[in-house]
C-alpha cells in the first residue's frame, strides 16, 4: 500500500511540474495568453510543495522522481502532444521506472 501511495504522489508531483512548464511554453512558443503564467506559477509552487511530502531523504526522492517524471512525460507526449511513444520511448521509460523502484523500495540496510 505504501508503494502505491508513493508512486501516486510521484505522479501528482510530475504532473504539477509538467503543467507548470507547459503553460509558459504555450505563451512563449504558441503565442498564447501571458495570463497562463499565473496557473503555471501555482502549479510549480504545488510541485515544490508535493516534493516535501515524500517520506524519505531528499536526494533519494529527487533521484527516484526522475524515473516517474520520464514516464509521465511520455504519457503527456501521447495524450497532450498527440504523438504515440515509440518502442524505444517505452523501453526507456520502463528502465527509468525500474530504477525508481530500486531506489525507493530496495533494502536500506546495505
Amino acid at each position: 500500500m505504501i508503494e502505491f501511495k508513493t508512486v501516486g504522489l510521484f505522479v501528482l508531483t510530475a504532473v504539477a511540474e509538467i503543467v507548470g512548464c507547459y503553460l509558459p511554453y504555450l505563451w512563449l512558443r504558441e503565442d498564447k495568453s501571458i495570463w497562463l503564467l499565473i496557473p503555471a506559477a501555482i502549479s510549480l509552487a504545488l510541485f515544490a510543495w508535493l516534493l516535501t511530502l515524500h517520506p524519505t531523504a531528499t536526494g533519494r526522492v529527487y533521484a527516484a522522481y526522475g524515473g516517474v517524471y520520464i514516464s509521465v512525460a511520455l504519457i503527456w507526449l501521447w495524450l497532450v502532444d498527440g504523438e504515440k511513444p515509440t518502442t524505444w520511448d517505452l523501453v526507456g521509460g520502463s528502465v527509468a521506472l525500474l530504477g525508481m523502484a530500486i531506489i525507493m523500495f530496495g533494502p536500506r540496510n546495505a
